[in-house]
């Protein structure tokens, strides 16, 4: 029996199956897809796969039934579902992108996957302006009816997913779900599971290495109609976002800022570039309206190089195990996630490790261009107002800020 069309249930067998070639050694979505269409199903393309392998110059290692019916028990106890592309519950925008996984690992509210969706994503070291901006876009956006969707880091990510926790976020993981990633945001993805989902196309204890982040990134444009970059600074990984969303045919938007502020060099090269400008939700829904009549409209802002990578490294390991070409790999990819890719991640200190001068500095990184109320930088810091304007003082004294009329303040010096 061949695998099931789409719009019809995989049996218990049949998810296993898949599960099984999709999580052996070297096996990626398109290579599962040419297995699929030579012989028909996950069961025989795991019967052949020996025989394939055996001619190759390395070994792969074909994923056992016990592995996959642990990781199936793990996955009961957490109220995770795996979704195979084809039946009725995955997402019908994802399954248009060439490289739409197999199986969807989902946990919470399974409904929220096929409605309209959104992604807002950005910088992690992020702008007090910045921050404030999101949420309100993330919010009237939501308010339109579109489901929010990020990628569930520091920064712009985590203030678009707190700003809809009520109304539904979809969050995508770079790794499993049993390793949340950055760790302190747990909590707030159990906020999430109320009325949104949490998804994952990887094992479920699987640790995020640096090349599976823009391995979520393809998700978080897949899963969208638009995607909406919210500053960004030149060797962003929200520009690689950018890309995916551009070559699936999705719409790019992007939200200028100061020309002083480095975070908005990306954002404002995305403009340069064709990018539809942001500056208000009704940006976002006055495009989408007739997009979900019509259907996306393509529009490649990347025709020629831009340098928004690190390496040359192939975003899968597949192998080409039917002499048939898998097309249309991206073929240059950050290698680490970093906070503005610097050369070690931001380390996010507990509240009883910050000195006045971890203070001082958390603040001048929350300070752009723009001037910002205090009381949104406070809540930006989430810190309490008098160390706010005790370490405001501070950077006065230095030069590194300045203050405004209406109580408010803007970033000065490097």
């Amino acid at each position: 029996m061949k695998d099931p069309a789409p719009g019809i249930k995989l049996n218990e067998a049949q998810r296993l199956d898949w599960l099984r070639l999709i999580r052996s050694d070297n096996i990626g979505p398109r290579t599962f897809r040419t297995l699929i269409n030579r012989y028909g199903t996950a069961r025989a393309a795991l019967e052949a796969l020996p025989d394939l392998v055996g001619r190759m110059a390395r070994a792969v290692r074909i994923a056992t039934e016990a592995e996959v019916e642990r990781e199936m028990a793990a996955a009961q106890a957490l109220n995770i579902h795996f979704i195979g592309m084809g039946e009725p519950d995955y997402p019908a925008v994802l399954r248009t992108i060439d490289s739409a996984p197999p199986i969807l690992a989902v946990r919470g509210q399974i409904a929220v996957l096929n409605r309209p969706m959104v992604a807002l994503v950005g910088s992690r070291n992020a702008s007090a302006a910045g921050l404030a901006f999101a949420e309100r876009l993330a919010r009237g956006v939501a308010q339109a009816g579109h489901v929010v969707v990020s990628g569930l880091a520091r920064g712009i990510d985590a203030r678009a997913h707190r700003s809809t926790l009520r109304t539904g976020t979809i969050a995508v993981l770079a790794g499993g779900h049993q390793r949340i990633y950055p760790a302190e945001h747990e909590a707030l993805v159990e906020e999430i599971l109320e009325n949104g989902a949490v998804v994952s196309e990887m094992p479920i204890n699987w640790e995020p290495r640096g090349r599976d982040f823009p391995r979520r990134n393809r998700l978080v444009s897949g899963l969208s109609l638009a995607v909406v970059i919210i500053e960004a600074a030149r060797a962003s990984g929200s520009l690689i976002t950018a890309r995916f969303a551009s070559e699936q045919g999705r719409e790019v938007f992007a939200v200028p800022g100061s020309p002083l502020d480095p975070r908005a060099e990306g954002t404002n090269d995305l403009l340069r570039h064709g990018a539809n400008i942001c500056t208000s939700a009704e940006d976002v829904i006055s495009v989408l309206e007739p997009m979900l009549a019509k259907g996306p409209r393509h529009t490649d802002l990347f025709a020629e190089d831009h340098s928004t990578e690190a390496t040359s490294e192939p975003l899968w390991d597949e192998l080409d195990l039917l002499g048939e070409p898998l097309t249309n790999t991206p073929q240059t990819v950050p290698m680490q996630e970093m906070d503005e890719h610097e050369t070690q991640p931001l380390r996010v200190l507990r509240r009883s490790e910050m000195t006045a001068s971890d203070i001082a500095a958390q603040i001048h990184a929350l300070l752009g261009p723009a001037p910002v109320s205090l009381d949104e930088l406070a809540r930006a810091a989430d810190l309490p107002m008098a160390e706010v304007r005790s370490a405001l003082l501070g950077l006065e004294l230095e030069g590194r800020a300045e203050r405004h009329g209406a109580n408010l303040v803007s970033r000065l010096g490097d």
